[in-house]
């Protein structure tokens, strides 16, 4: 007797794979996420710079 190698879909390929749901019908009911639109301020410039000072301040007040 010969066995089919996939079970329920042609496009698993494999026998555990076929076994898992898709992917497009696990996440079908899920919200697509709304589109992000990221901007640079200055007050996010200002807080990398504090930061990068502060930790430049840190490493030479050990290292000296």
């Amino acid at each position: 007797m010969r066995r089919a190698l996939v079970l329920t879909s042609e496009g698993a390929r494999h026998w555990m794979r076929a076994q898992i749901p898709h992917r497009r019908a696990f996440f079908a009911d899920m919200p697509t996420p709304a589109s992000f639109d990221w901007k640079l301020t200055a007050s996010d410039v200002r807080g990398v710079a504090t930061t990068y000072f502060a930790t430049l301040v840190a490493v030479l007040a050990f290292l000296i």
